[in-house]
């Protein structure tokens, strides 16, 4: 071998292995950094609250608790609170819902401390959950997350052993970079968390429950791959007027999709997409989402 090519050939491998070196010593400073915040006890006083047996009261919580919250999705905590299904993320990892009723982990939580969850992510002990999007409904007002935390409080104990939460690597660089969601505390102003307004037909409104989107349409709404995701994972659509997404579709398209869920071409959601509990939004909160939609700069698919 010539010794120009030869050292050609050495500066080549040396700059190989600086960047698996480095990619190494970045993989394994955001993972540390991932378990760090996930160790961190937030300072977030428990909220005195009372649960209430007002009618009124319960039947809300049930609504928001089906159709908004997505606590009684099967992806989540169950129809009885025992425990969602297994979620398989490929090389992200599994994440199962946890039992959440009398037998379970809700056992040990006061009407304050679910309402700290929900509102701030924030568990019993004072850390981060994982995966559960409090980022997203945290912003309920006050009343809405009350009339929750006093509805699960009616269900009955359903005993059921907790499934698997394990995460991968992949999973913690890609929560650190913003990717993907699991560490949600750190993602919430605990100081001043936002609240959004009263129940209208309105952009504004729908704008809050737009948040319930980004979690799998990024935070553009634009769709694409889920970074990370097995290939067999569903890719999540475009939600903005653009051509590849909501363009040249009425109310009526939108309601059918997610009450039916069939596309404005008549072809079927896949299972993925959690028409079980978003096709029980009422007409204020579909009218709301769909206002807040129309209005989004038209984005090309795959932006997230």
């Amino acid at each position: 071998m010539k010794p120009l090519v030869k050292r050609i050939l050495i500066g080549v491998g040396a700059v190989v292995g600086t960047i698996v070196v480095g990619g190494g010593a970045f993989v394994a400073y955001q993972a540390h950094a991932f378990g760090s915040s996930m160790d961190t006890v937030y300072d977030v006083p428990v909220p005195n609250i009372t649960v209430s047996n007002d009618p009124a009261v319960l039947e809300r919580g049930k609504h928001l608790s089906e159709a908004v919250g997505g606590c009684l999705n099967s992806d989540c905590h169950g129809g009885d609170l025992s425990g969602g299904k297994t979620m398989e993320f490929g090389p992200l990892g599994r994440i199962t819902g946890p039992n959440i009723s009398k037998a379970g982990i809700g056992a040990a939580y006061s009407p304050g401390e679910m309402f700290r969850v929900i509102r701030h992510g924030i568990k019993k002990d004072g850390r981060s959950v994982r995966f559960m999007p409090s980022h997203e409904i945290g912003w309920l007002p006050d009343s809405d997350i009350t009339a929750i935390v006093s509805y699960l409080a009616t269900l009955p104990p359903a005993n059921k052993p907790n499934g698997p939460i394990e995460l991968g690597l992949m999973a913690k660089v890609l929560d650190r970079m913003d990717a993907i969601h699991i560490d949600v505390a750190r993602r919430i102003d605990h100081k001043s968390p936002i609240v959004g307004p009263a129940p209208t037909p309105t952009a504004e409104y729908g704008k809050y429950l737009a948040k319930l989107c980004t979690g799998c349409h990024g935070n553009t709404l634009s769709g694409g791959p889920i970074p990370g995701a097995p290939p067999d994972l569903p890719i999540p659509t475009n939600l903005t007027p653009d051509e590849t997404g909501l363009k040249g579709w009425t109310y009526e398209d939108f309601d059918r999709l997610l009450t039916q869920g069939i596309k404005k071409n008549g072809q079927k959601l896949n299972p993925f997409m959690p028409i079980s509990s978003f096709g029980k939004m009422d007409e204020t909160e579909k009218k709301a989402l769909w206002a807040h939609l129309t209005q989004l700069p038209a984005k090309p698919f795959g932006g997230r």
